[in-house]
C-alpha cells in the first residue's frame, strides 16, 4: 500500500529480459536501506526488491508479462527516471491518498501549458464505458495516480484530465521528463470502484 508521495525519480541502470519477464536494475539515494522482498512503487507499479548492492546503491525489480501489457515499465531503457515510493507506514500521515500499486491502464501525455511557474498536463487515455461503470474513470477534483503520483484532477473528460504541477513535484519527480506523447501510468481511485461495484448491485 502507498500514498502517491514519491520520495524520489531513480534511474535504471540495467535491463536483462528473461523469457517473458524483464529485470531492471536501478540506482537510488536510499537503496542500501531496501531488503529483498520489499515493496517499491515504480511509477506506480508495485514491485518486489530481489536484489540489492548496498554498496553501489543499487537495486534489482522483476516485471512480468502482465505488468509489461498494462504499464508502461516495458519501455524504459538505462538511462530512463522512475517515480520511487517505498510502502506506506501506517503509523504516519496519510499526505496522498489511498493507492494500490495496481496500474489500471496507461495513458498519453497530450498537451502540456506552462502556468505562471507551474504546468497543467493534459492526458488521454482509452475509454471503455464498462470499465467506466466499475469505476475506471475520473471525477472532478477527486484523486488519480500518474505514474505513482498522488494528483487531484481538474477538468474531468470521459477519455481525458489535467493535473496542475507544482515547481518541487516537477523537479523531485519524473514529471520534468513528460513530453508530449509520453506514455504514463495511470490508477484510478481504489474508493471510486468500490463504491461503483456496489452500486452495480443496488440496481
Amino acid at each position: 500500500m502507498f500514498s502517491g508521495i514519491v520520495e524520489e525519480y531513480g534511474t535504471v541502470v540495467a535491463v536483462e529480459k528473461e523469457q517473458e519477464n524483464v529485470h531492471f536494475t536501478l540506482t537510488c539515494s536510499f537503496a542500501d536501506e531496501l531488503k529483498v522482498d520489499q515493496s517499491l512503487s515504480h511509477n506506480g507499479v508495485c514491485l518486489t526488491v530481489v536484489w540489492v548492492d548496498k554498496a553501489e546503491k543499487k537495486y534489482k525489480v522483476t516485471a512480468i508479462k502482465e505488468t509489461l501489457l498494462k504499464s508502461n515499465l516495458g519501455l524504459l531503457e538505462v538511462g530512463s527516471k522512475v517515480n520511487l515510493e517505498r510502502s506506506m507506514m501506517m503509523n504516519g500521515r496519510l499526505d496522498g491518498h489511498i493507492v494500490q500499486g495496481h496500474v489500471d491502464q496507461t495513458a498519453k501525455c497530450v498537451k502540456i501549458e506552462e502556468a505562471d511557474g507551474s504546468w497543467y498536463y493534459t492526458f488521454e487515455y482509452e475509454f471503455d464505458l464498462d470499465k467506466a461503470k466499475q469505476g475506471y474513470m475520473t471525477v472532478e477534483k477527486g484523486s488519480v495516480t500518474v505514474n505513482g503520483v498522488s494528483l487531484t484532477v481538474v477538468n474531468s473528460k470521459d477519455n481525458s484530465f489535467q493535473v496542475a504541477i507544482i515547481p518541487f513535484t516537477q523537479e523531485v519527480t519524473n514529471f520534468h521528463t513528460f513530453e508530449v506523447g509520453s506514455v504514463i501510468n495511470l490508477e484510478f481511485d481504489i474508493i471510486g470502484k468500490y463504491l461503483s461495484k456496489l452500486n452495480s448491485y443496488s440496481k
